[in-house]
């Protein structure tokens, strides 16, 4: 993966859009985000998956697997879903 200079001294990855991209949603229980993601996404088309429960149980994890066309509509998708309150953690 190519390296891209910030100007600031730091490298981001290149990425080349469109792309697959995937979140790991962290919440509470999984039917919340699966209406939170249906909530945002409409029809546009995505796979989401359970993956893991924590030891005591109190959180899930959950893959969120879709095409984003720009740095712009990636970097929202992580705003809008890292704000709503039903999720904890957005990675």
């Amino acid at each position: 993966m190519e390296k891209i200079s910030t100007g600031k001294g730091k490298c981001q990855p290149r990425i080349d859009y469109p792309c697959l991209w995937q979140y790991k949603v962290i919440a509470t229980d999984m039917e919340p985000v699966r209406g939170i993601v249906a909530d945002y996404l409409g029809d546009a088309p995505y796979s989401i998956s359970k993956s893991r429960k924590s030891r005591d149980g109190k959180y899930i994890s959950v893959n969120l697997e879709l095409t984003v066309y720009s740095d712009y509509h990636r970097l929202r998708l992580y705003e809008l879903l890292a704000e709503h309150q039903q999720i904890k953690v957005v990675l």
